[in-house]
């Protein structure tokens, strides 16, 4: 009898054991895992540093537009402000059909052509150089960055006061330095004041076209020129057939993005010719129409059709980056 009970109490304690496997010594249940938050709310937790920075970028950036575009369906004369009414696309109709802002267009289109042309060229020179390999490299590329660092502002009053100035400006002194006193002593800006700012944006920009085909010379296969150069070519046709292919990117990368920057240029029109001269250019027309002529609703509606173009090519150049990028993924 006592060996058949033992048998039975021993089978017992085994069934409970198995029964119960994660049971403690003292009988008690294990502790369940701790239960995970829903994705939502894990999302919500991952962005919400981010979320001061978008507030501040929507303040700053989308309720003045939403303003602008409000005003712009507004005849608004800050002059008279109770005869303000609601006039719907005539500021639209009124800014396509304006002459002025239609001259002020193609000078814009012919500034920003030459300045962009003009910077890239200069700007593939210069990259040329700093490719190779010489002493005092790091040095001169510093200095060539130098200008494209500085505040447009700067920039303009260094070119207007230091270089065009015709009594003590630095161009007639290099002119009467090299021909003494019968030397021409030119008026820079009256004579030629287009040309006066596309130089000063020249050579502003021009760092800029040179830092991205830098970076462009700088990625390029060193072993397909090798092998052109043990091939015979020389530094002509290695430049035609494998650099200049290999900077097509970049070149319309530069190109498309110099556009963006220089379409929306005020600085040195303002502070070299105050937009005299047949200089105005859009931003400088838009300023004359809000700030001197007053009339709000007008100079939104031109504001807006400046930011549709804007917006229109900096597309193009975000397709330009996603290729350069898809390119040198594939590659």
């Amino acid at each position: 009898m006592t060996n058949t009970k033992d048998t039975t109490n021993t089978t017992d304690t085994t069934t409970t054991a198995t029964a119960s496997p994660g049971a403690s010594a003292h009988g008690t249940a294990p502790s369940a895992p701790p239960a995970k938050p829903p994705a939502g709310l894990r999302a919500w937790v991952t962005r919400a540093p981010l979320m001061p920075a978008l507030i501040f970028l929507i303040v700053v950036t989308q309720l003045p537009m939403v303003a602008t575009l409000v005003i712009s369906v507004f005849d608004w004369n800050a002059l008279y402000p109770e005869a303000r009414s609601f006039a719907g696309l005539a500021n639209y109709g009124e800014v396509l059909g304006d002459p002025e802002l239609r001259k002020s267009v193609f000078t814009t289109i012919l500034l920003t052509v030459t300045v962009v042309l003009v910077s890239l060229v200069l700007g593939m020179l210069l990259a040329l150089l700093l490719d190779r390999r010489f002493r005092g490299r790091a040095a001169v590329r510093t200095m060539l960055i130098a200008p494209f660092l500085l505040v447009p502002v700067a920039a303009a009053l260094l070119w207007k006061h230091v270089l065009y100035n015709p009594e003590y400006g630095l161009f007639n002194g290099v002119l009467h330095w090299l021909f003494g006193d019968g030397a021409p002593q030119p008026e820079w800006v009256p004579e030629m004041p287009l040309g006066a700012v596309e130089a000063s944006l020249v050579w502003q920009w021009t760092p800029f076209m040179m830092l991205i085909l830098l970076a462009g010379l700088q990625s390029r296969p060193t072993e397909a020129v090798e092998a052109a150069r043990i091939d015979g070519a020389g530094a002509w046709q290695v430049f035609r057939y494998i650099t200049l292919p290999h900077l097509r990117r970049y070149l319309e990368l530069a190109a498309l993005l110099g556009t963006v920057y220089i379409v929306q240029n005020f600085d040195a029109v303002f502070t070299i010719t105050s937009g005299g001269l047949g200089t105005a250019n859009l931003p400088y027309t838009i300023y004359q129409t809000f700030y001197q002529g007053h009339e709000y609703g007008t100079a939104s509606a031109a504001g807006v059709l400046v930011v549709i173009g804007s917006i229109i090519i900096a597309t193009l150049a975000l397709r330009v980056v996603s290729s350069l990028f898809r390119e040198e993924a594939a590659s």
